[in-house]
């Protein structure tokens, strides 16, 4: 499971492993008030991304267009593939800094790791589905009688 979660509220039991993922340390903010497993700087939108977006609304579909092309970077997709893989195990929560709730980075990388997640529980279904992976076709492997 993913969550989000500004970084400012206090750590909750629930919150399962907290990774901040802002490319700044957010102001006023102890090490030990933050109660982070990690500081993922790398997997941030761009500072020339976060700079152009200015957190305007009518920017927003935009910038997750943007973010989701910079998050498809073989660096960065490392990065989203080892949340996802932590995701599997248990609860992992992207903290973050700005005020929106509903739109900043960490909600776009939520969903591109809710993407990989979704992918992969298909892509095990369909690898069970048959020894080869693929479906077994309509009309296959029966003769029909004249």
């Amino acid at each position: 499971m993913v969550k989000t979660k500004r970084v400012y509220e206090p750590p909750t039991p629930d919150d399962g492993r907290r990774v901040l993922v802002e490319r700044l340390w957010p102001r006023g903010l102890t090490k030990e008030r933050a109660a982070l497993a990690e500081w993922l700087r790398d997997v941030a939108p761009s500072p020339a991304l976060h700079e152009w977006y200015g957190h305007d609304p009518a920017r927003w579909p935009e910038f997750q267009r943007r973010y989701r092309k910079e998050l498809a970077a073989p660096e960065r997709r490392r990065l989203v593939a080892a949340l996802a893989d932590e995701a599997r195990r248990g609860t992992v929560t992207l903290v973050y800094a700005t005020r929106s709730t509903e739109r900043n980075g960490a909600v776009v990388l939520r969903d591109a790791i809710a993407d990989l997640l979704g992918a992969r529980r298909a892509t095990r279904a369909r690898s069970r589905s048959s020894p080869t992976g693929r479906r077994p076709r309509a009309g296959r492997g029966r003769r029909r009688s004249s």
